[in-house]
């Protein structure tokens, strides 16, 4: 499981073909993810590509184009398809350029082939630069296969501002929020004003214990300032209309998870902002992470 550094703009990346990952990302001397050693285990997630689909699929089955599809089932306690097919494969590395101090990047591939429940063939490509604005990802994703196929995509990096997640203060411009259930299977899309997750204003986590997705999030930017200072997700929310918070409560993982989508959990079956990519179809979606400077 090799790794790829990269350096740029005053920040250095670490690429690990396990899942595409984001392993490491540091400003200077300050971590802005949560990382974990090299040849892992990767930890909840960190850092890893989630397609072809984001979040979970219920009850790890579906229906697109007249037939009923079953996923193999990977979250066994609630019996859901969780992030995908590719956050625990290996991804091959396709080009590295190293360039101290300058632009760096490194782009990794992978195919998803036909498998029980998803019987289509996605290429895949994800691209991480580093410049003066941070580390920039791409992912692109085109259908190689003979059939339609339903796609969502979206990254899970943890974002670190410190030690206690309790302690960040989560400026997240969300209009609405998609209520759960208790196997966190999506029932009500509300108003954030009035919930415990209306975190337009910037205000402190503390004890509020979230893992939900948002949505209408105007300008495609959270922000989380800690402690050890403030990092910056952007995107463009006309691709990527969704993002899900995740405070890792219980687990004893370190960071806020901040997971930008292009759909909804359950999307395969709701149809919620659904890509399907026709034979030949590509698919592109960008996003960056970034320090805050002292005044920003």
């Amino acid at each position: 499981m090799p790794d790829y550094t990269i350096t740029g703009g005053g920040y250095q990346a670490t690429i690990s073909e396990r899942g595409g990952a984001l392993r490491v990302l540091r400003h200077g001397d300050r971590d802005l993810v949560t990382s974990w050693p090299e040849g892992g285990p990767v930890p909840y997630y960190s850092g890893t590509m989630l397609a072809p689909w984001p979040n979970r699929v219920v009850g790890a089955e579906y229906a697109f184009d007249g037939r009923r599809h079953h996923l193999p089932v990977n979250e066994p306690d609630r019996g859901h398809a969780l992030h995908g097919l590719v956050s625990d494969r290996d991804w091959e590395c396709a080009e590295l350029l190293v360039v101290e101090d300058h632009h760096g990047h490194v782009r990794l591939t992978y195919i998803v082939e036909p498998v029980e429940g998803y019987p289509h063939r996605i290429s895949l490509e994800v691209r991480q630069a580093l410049s003066e604005e941070g580390l920039s990802t791409t992912l692109t994703a085109q259908n190689v296969g003979e059939s339609a196929a339903p796609y969502g995509c979206g990254p899970h990096p943890w974002l670190l501002a410190g030690p206690d997640v309790t302690t960040y203060e989560l400026e997240l411009p969300a209009g609405r929020v998609l209520l759960t259930d208790e196997l966190l299977a999506p029932t009500d899309l509300v108003d954030v004003a009035g919930t415990p997750y209306d975190f337009r204003a910037p205000r402190v986590i503390g004890e509020t214990a979230v893992d939900h997705a948002f949505t209408g999030v105007a300008d495609g930017r959270v922000r989380v300032r800690g402690p050890e200072g403030g990092v910056d997700l952007t995107w463009d929310p006309a691709v990527m209309p969704w993002v899900q918070i995740c405070t890792g409560t219980g687990l004893g993982h370190q960071g806020l998870a901040v997971e930008p989508m292009t759909c909804p959990p359950d999307a395969f079956n709701s149809g919620t902002d659904l890509i399907v990519l026709q034979p030949g179809d590509k698919h592109e979606a960008t996003w960056t992470i970034a320090a805050v400077n002292e005044e920003g």
